[in-house]
């Protein structure tokens, strides 16, 4: 059947006129991140697009419609729970109970003094021991975290950024121990200091150095462990902090490239590490913005890989995600209204093709998930997974006029976003101007804004909201006795190491560090000698220096 356009557009116009006169609703109709939205798509709205070379098909470059042929016919996407809190014996335990559940990959929550790369008996670890994650700080810790799961049968996501370096080298210390060699493991460790800088602001080291780490990582990664992930690009953190989903899709991608071209600038090849960097989304509440973001990025991301870069392995065209369900459209007001906007930002992850999923729990606004919680998000992905028939067939959405016309509009805003990046001078530059944090404070500012004027709607928040309300779910507590534990531990292990070796290893980590050798086997030495977190982080800093942000507002 052939299409006119000119005779499309001529009959759109007509209904238009009479379909105007009939739009009563106060509403703003946009997506969650603003971007307006027309009453109706028609062919004409994708008319410019081919669709061998913008759509083409699932497997096959650019990859809009999937990496794999038969996507989840072939393999259903690996569903994790985000996990740890407490002690590593607390986490262990919830580790095995969501394992026995049906669980396919373990993804690791660490506590704010791991995050920042300092041990539990730390003066500024005090009051947040264990609270928001897992505390880690030493192999003893790492050993228990995994006691009973063997390393070289499971996959693994760490989330951890400026001390990932030391998190990776426990992780392999530990399989170790179990007699896995670290060609054997699967997995992800994030990684992404960029995003640190742009969002989180979770950094230890000034940027140009915390690259170089990174970079060692790819190097030691790409030699030694062929199945590990040695980052995971964050566009989630960006987006928790109030980015628009365009945003949050430019400037991942951006950090990603840049990622490369610290790898090239190293002198490693890029098919050598490209199709070990994978990638890491948020699925907010706006339900066909996110699809769009999607795949989007996929269709950016295999044209640059090829185009610009050069890569000639197909694998290193392939953009491969994880997503999480936006801790930031969770509600503390009617927490159980949550079971429904995690069940409708899961599907538009799996609509969208992910390789793998995370669930938030119906509870973590108002505090660590509970078991029940965590299982009701996990049955969330199964229901999906088994009962919908989404996995019946591979992207059902492509060739909505919608869908088509949101997917090539994201790109276009985000090849946008890329020209303002480059003429600041890039990723690092652009961070240092404060680009990045004007930009999402911008955007967080005008969405509150719209809520504040009720033109976008929160249920149970500033509508729809129950007077008196009474939590009455179960939530997690965290005992104060978790930080007197870990304390005691890391003392155990102080009084019974060889301190010797201790000194020798961080010494060598030193002179690595002056001399630019690769840190990961120096990190793993300290590591097997049982040196803490806190001291090789302490250990770098001397080197490195400490990353303080300038004022930007």
């Amino acid at each position: 059947m052939s299409t006119n356009h000119n005779e499309i557009r001529t009959e759109k116009k007509k209904w238009a006129e009479k379909a105007n006169r009939s739009q009563t609703l106060p509403m703003k109709f946009t997506t969650v991140s603003g971007e307006p939205i027309n009453m109706l798509y028609t062919p004409d709205d994708i008319a410019h697009l081919n669709y061998l070379t913008d759509i083409g098909f699932p497997g096959e470059f650019p990859y809009t419609r999937g990496i794999h042929s038969t996507m989840y016919r072939g393999k259903m996407w690996t569903m994790r729970q985000f996990a740890g809190f407490g002690t590593p014996e607390d986490t262990n335990k919830r580790y095995h109970y969501l394992l026995n559940h049906g669980q396919h990959g373990l993804s690791v929550a660490f506590d704010l003094p791991t995050l920042m790369g300092r041990d539990a008996d730390d003066p500024q670890s005090e009051g947040e021991v264990g609270i928001c994650g897992v505390a880690i700080s030493s192999l003893a810790d790492m050993e228990i975290l995994f006691k009973g799961i063997h390393l070289a049968d499971i996959s693994t996501s760490m989330t951890i950024n400026a001390p990932a370096a030391m998190l990776l080298a426990f992780y392999i210390a530990v399989a170790e121990k179990q007699g896995a060699q670290p060609q054997q493991l699967r997995g992800t460790i994030q990684a992404d200091i960029l995003k640190e800088y742009i969002a989180q602001k979770e950094w230890i080291y000034p940027p140009h150095p915390s690259m170089r780490i990174i970079t060692d990582m790819f190097e030691y990664c790409t030699r030694e462990m062929q199945q590990w992930n040695p980052i995971s690009v964050s566009g989630y953190h960006i987006r928790e902090a109030g980015s628009t989903a365009v945003q949050e899709l430019a400037f991942t991608l951006a950090d990603g490239f840049a990622y490369m071209e610290a790898g090239i600038a190293k002198g490693l090849a890029i098919d050598d590490f490209a199709p070990h960097i994978s990638f890491f989304f948020n699925s907010h509440i706006d339900f066909f913005e996110e699809i769009a973001k999607y795949r989007a990025a996929r269709r950016i991301y295999a044209r640059r890989m090829r185009d610009k870069y050069g890569a000639k392995n197909p694998r290193s065209w392939m953009l491969r995600f994880h997503t999480q369900t936006a801790g930031c459209s969770l509600t503390a007001q009617q927490p159980e209204n949550n079971i429904v906007r995690t069940a409708y930002e899961a599907l538009a992850g799996v609509l969208g093709g992910t390789q793998s999923l995370h669930t938030n729990s119906m509870d973590e606004t108002l505090a660590l998930p509970s078991e029940k919680a965590v299982k009701i998000a996990l049955r969330t992905q199964q229901i999906i997974a088994y009962e919908t028939g989404v996995a019946n067939t591979v992207d059902p959405l492509a060739g909505s006029y919608f869908v088509e016309a949101l997917t090539d509009k994201m790109e276009k805003e985000a090849e946008a976003y890329f020209e303002k990046i480059d003429a600041l001078g890039g990723v690092i530059p652009a961070i240092e101007a404060g680009f990045f944090q004007r930009e999402i404070a911008d955007a967080a500012y005008r969405y509150q804004q719209e809520l504040d004027r009720k033109e976008k709607i929160i249920v149970g928040v500033n509508d729809f909201i129950e007077e008196n309300e009474k939590i009455e779910i179960p939530l997690l507590q965290i005992s104060p006795e978790v930080e007197i534990k870990q304390r005691k531990r890391i003392e155990e292990v102080r009084a019974s190491r060889d301190d010797q070796k201790v000194i020798d290893t961080l010494d060598a980590l030193r002179i690595a560090a002056e001399d630019g050798l690769n840190l990961i086997p120096r990190l793993l030495d300290c590591t097997r000698a049982y040196v803490t977190l806190g001291e090789m982080c302490n250990a770098l800093a001397e080197v490195f220096g400490v990353y303080e942000e300038p004022a930007v507002f």
